[in-house]
């Protein structure tokens, strides 16, 4: 979280130098710096509070009372019923409050938490994920999301969520102003332009930066820790359930489904428990796969699972 911070901060001081700072690149006022951190901050902070909604708003999530008290079928009361005790007996072997359930309607099978802390928790599948999962498969999912909540993965990642929007909102915005500042130089004739060769030069690199590197380095900051994350939860999920089986079995059957899950979007895709995106490199292995898949190989998390549960059924033997 530093580093966003960081990486927000540099885009400001290349407002300062290349825009308030004039043809000389010196700065006078660290505008664009404060104004940067000042921004970064604040949406650190606007997440921390309000961040769970805005990801259950994005996805137009459906609180569970709601969607039991519209349910149309005996069917679909018995799933929605059945996810509600599922977090309900989740959150006792846990230890923790019970969070908010949500419903995502959306057909893929996809499930994700968020919030800032156990207290102001909130776990949401998709209709999709309902259909096709039994009790003890979705008892995992669910274990599995409850981790999230107990490790406080949720506060990570939704504050994160934030600062990767905010990085590409600056570097957009210092994009759009890079070429302001330009066009007001080349305007100012041959003249400046040789007084201020070398602020010219810095001014090429650093914009690079600003517009290209920025948004990607925070990008691939949020990938590293929720690939991280998702190894944690897993193992912790077996913990919860006792049955690693179960959840390997459901992460099969969500890796088996059509995708991508249409309703979650890029920014909030690193809080899914599978790739939303429907991105090839997540089923990948490798140096490129590691930096830049949003979720660790779904055939290594399953052999994961696979092998605690063998390692469980040697011990009871």
């Amino acid at each position: 979280m530093a580093t966003f911070v960081a990486l927000a901060a540099l885009v400001g001081v290349g407002f300062d130098l290349f825009l308030v700072g004039g043809s000389q690149g010196n700065i006078v006022l660290p505008i664009g710096t404060f104004g940067a951190l000042a921004l970064a901050s604040s949406s650190a902070a606007t997440s921390y509070f309000a961040g769970d909604r805005a990801v259950l708003r994005s996805s137009q999530a459906i609180p569970l009372e709601t969607a039991l008290a519209s349910a149309e079928t005996e069917e679909e009361r018995l799933r929605l019923t059945q996810f509600r005790n599922t977090v309900e007996e989740m959150a006792i072997a846990a230890g923790l409050p019970v969070p908010k359930a949500f419903v995502v309607p959306d057909p893929d099978a996809n499930a994700f938490a968020t919030g800032r802390d156990p207290e102001h928790a909130s776990v949401a599948v998709t209709e999709g994920l309902l259909k096709v999962l039994n009790r003890e498969q979705l008892q995992g999912v669910v274990a599995h999301e409850m981790s999230h909540v107990r490790n406080y993965d949720i506060r990570l990642m939704t504050v994160i969520a934030a600062l990767v929007g905010t990085l590409a909102l600056l570097s957009d915005w210092s994009g759009r102003l890079g070429r302001v500042a330009g066009g007001t130089r080349r305007s100012r004739g041959r003249g400046s332009n040789r007084e201020g060769g070398a602020g010219t030069l810095v001014f090429l690199v650093v914009w690079l930066f600003l517009m290209i590197l920025a948004p990607i380095v925070g990008r691939l900051l949020a990938m590293a820790v929720s690939r991280q994350r998702e190894y944690l939860a897993d193992a912790s999920a077996a913990e919860l359930t006792r049955n690693p089986g179960a959840l390997a079995d459901a992460l099969e059957t969500i890796e088996g489904m059509a995708g991508p899950t249409k309703l979650v979007h890029q920014g909030s895709a690193h809080l899914c428990i599978a790739d939303p995106l429907g991105l090839r490199i997540d089923n990948r292995e490798g140096r490129w796969a590691e930096w830049f898949a949003t979720h660790p190989p779904m055939a290594k998390r399953v052999a994961l699972l696979r092998g605690m549960n063998y390692s469980a059924l040697r011990a009871r033997q």
